[in-house]
């Protein structure tokens, strides 16, 4: 039987949000973060060999939802590029997959020092109805930005809790598709995750939520693929928030 698309807060203790893509519409400037990162970066790593442009799909199986590092290690590794791990305070250039990762965290901020942080409508309708219901919340996010993101979006004191990139870093959490990050949040919830809902647009995200066996694991299909979301584990898929009820 199709689980349904609710969220019943006499039911659920928190409910655990993932934030780009589901909250903040900041996908758009991640992508071209990464495009610009890695369409300069990999000519200079590896000049005798003709790259493709970073694209969409690139975007979807190797970064999306993923720590900054972890992304930078995967996309190059798909490309049969190998630079040293190097540290996390190496300063930004291409010496190392750190380098990288800084590099990229530089664009990004260029981006929303000038543009700004939008949010998705539906989805601060589902965050405050479920607060207004007393279940608490928190957000969960490989990026290292978390803070800054959620204060240019005005959502700094929305959640409960928050898990984020530091803290994986700090801690030594594993990544999405580990459920690390997301068991995390309900410790820190004192919420066992049969109680909890996972809210998240990323295939790695979506598996996260499956492996760390949440009540109810919402895929939210921004990029038009819901059986890749149903396929790592989601319950229910919706396009966007508002097809999702709060009882």
């Amino acid at each position: 039987m199709k689980t349904p698309a609710v969220i019943d807060t006499a039911a659920v203790g928190a409910v655990l949000f993932d934030m780009d893509g589901v909250l903040t519409d900041t996908a758009s400037v991640h992508f071209a973060a990464w495009a610009r990162l890695f369409d300069s970066a990999l000519p200079v790593l590896a000049p005798d060999v003709e790259h493709a442009p970073f694209s969409a799909d690139d975007y979807r199986r190797l970064v999306d939802g993923r720590a900054r590092i972890d992304g930078v290690e995967a996309l190059l590794a798909d490309r049969g590029v190998s630079v040293p791990r190097g540290e996390i305070d190496d300063p930004p250039g291409t010496e190392t997959a750190w380098a990288l990762a800084n590099r990229k965290n530089e664009f990004f901020h260029e981006a929303i020092s000038t543009g700004g942080v939008a949010t998705f409508a539906s989805s601060i309708t589902v965050l405050d109805a479920v607060r207004d219901a007393g279940v608490r919340t928190a957000v969960v996010t490989a990026s290292r930005n978390r803070a800054d993101i959620l204060a240019a979006a005005g959502l700094s004191d929305a959640f409960d809790a928050a898990v984020d990139g530091i803290d994986i870093e700090d801690q030594g959490l594993a990544g999405k598709p580990a459920p690390d990050t997301f068991l995390e949040a309900a410790r820190r919830l004192d919420v066992e995750p049969a109680r909890a809902v996972v809210i998240e647009d990323a295939v790695s995200g979506v598996a996260a939520g499956k492996a760390g066996a949440f009540g109810l694991v919402v895929g939210v299909a921004r990029h038009d693929d819901p059986e890749e979301l149903l396929a790592a584990g989601a319950h229910v898929v919706v396009t966007d928030l508002a097809e999702l009820t709060v009882l």
